[in-house]
């Protein structure tokens, strides 16, 4: 099997987190700059099996897009374009990065550590696939 991995897309700093090969469990993978991320994603996907990618879709709470969704759809279409072998899918992250930050949060993280807004963007991502795998079951 591949690993399925997921995208929590922000317009400076993007989360990713992936399964492991059986997609079993997902797990943090990096925060890496939204303008490397494209590169960055090559590069992994050359190294390790991908089955697909799952990228959070932006919406507000009252489900219309949120202004992050044209750059999401833009990064969309790039990867289609470019990597049509390796599909890309939209997943709901509405309120992902509230859950991120109540996960730290009953982990026992401080303030500060719970500042970190790399670590809030890697976890929104994990959360997303943990989503997205349970609702495929």
């Amino acid at each position: 099997m591949a690993r399925i991995l997921s995208i929590d897309y922000g317009k400076k700093r993007t989360g990713l987190a992936v399964t492991d090969p059986l997609q079993i469990v997902p797990g943090g993978l990096a925060t890496v700059a939204t303008s490397a991320l494209f590169d960055y994603l090559r590069d992994y996907v050359s190294r390790e099996e991908v089955e697909r990618i799952v990228i959070g879709e932006p919406r507000q709470a009252n489900g219309e897009p949120s202004e992050n969704m044209g750059r999401v759809r833009q990064f969309v279409a790039r990867w289609r374009k470019a990597m049509p072998q390796i599909p890309i899918e939209y997943y709901d992250e509405r309120f992902t990065s509230v859950l991120a930050h109540r996960a730290m949060i009953d982990g026992g993280l401080g303030k500060m550590a719970r500042r970190n807004k790399e670590l809030v963007d890697e976890i929104s991502a994990t959360i997303i696939l943990r989503d997205y795998m349970s609702a495929r079951r």
